[in-house]
């Protein structure tokens, strides 16, 4: 996403970044893109949806293995995860999940947490991963808890998402007008969103 794109080229100036947009299409232009400009490795950064219950907004994520929806795993690098701080008591190591489409009610998070023991989810890192497989070079992932699993998402927070990573605020709008009840889960989505991208601006400073 754009916002996160952004967090990452305050901190790591030198890197190269591309932006899936949470598509395959998007994903695999990418991961090309990234190739082609000679990348030694792939991070999957970005923010994520908590399947794990016991995750709060801000939880760092930094998953030993993505798994696909076909229960594919496939493992992170370990001297990526060795960079990005895993065995920390503030690192969460467990699988994290792969979706191609948006999880929206808590009760679909909790199946899936029971389903699959993930500790999170997100619509980018098996792509990333998958790319990395096909060019032969190293992957790890770097989320951070967004939405906790008990919370389901509002109805203008699915529609605002935009295909080139954008957030579309005329869906935003028009899905408030249409239910203003959605208003209180709205602030406290954008909330814990802050609280979220903050955190992942503390880790990148602190393995830039």
């Amino acid at each position: 996403m754009e916002a996160e794109a952004a967090l990452v080229r305050a901190a790591m100036p030198a890197a190269r970044v591309g932006i899936s947009g949470a598509t395959a299409e998007g994903a695999r232009a990418a991961v090309d893109d990234l190739v082609r400009q000679g990348v030694e490795a792939l991070l999957s950064f970005g923010l994520a949806a908590g399947l794990d219950p016991d995750l709060r907004p801000g939880a760092v994520l930094v998953p030993r293995h993505v798994r696909l929806p076909d229960g594919r795993l496939l493992a992170a690098a370990p001297w990526l995860l060795a960079w990005l701080g895993d065995g920390r008591p503030d690192r969460v190591s467990t699988d994290l999940l792969h979706s191609d489409d948006i999880v929206a009610t808590a009760g679909r998070k909790g199946a899936l947490f029971r389903s699959t023991g993930c500790a999170g989810l997100d619509m980018e890192s098996g792509f990333v991963a998958e790319g990395a497989v096909r060019a032969g070079l190293p992957f790890a992932v770097l989320r951070v808890v967004c939405d906790p699993a008990g919370r389901s998402l509002p109805p203008a927070a699915v529609l605002a998402l935009q295909p080139d990573g954008g957030i579309g605020l005329g869906g935003i709008l028009l899905s408030v007008l249409r239910r203003p009840v959605q208003i209180p889960a709205l602030i406290a989505l954008g909330r814990d969103a802050a609280q979220a991208r903050a955190r992942a601006v503390q880790v990148l400073r602190d393995i830039a």
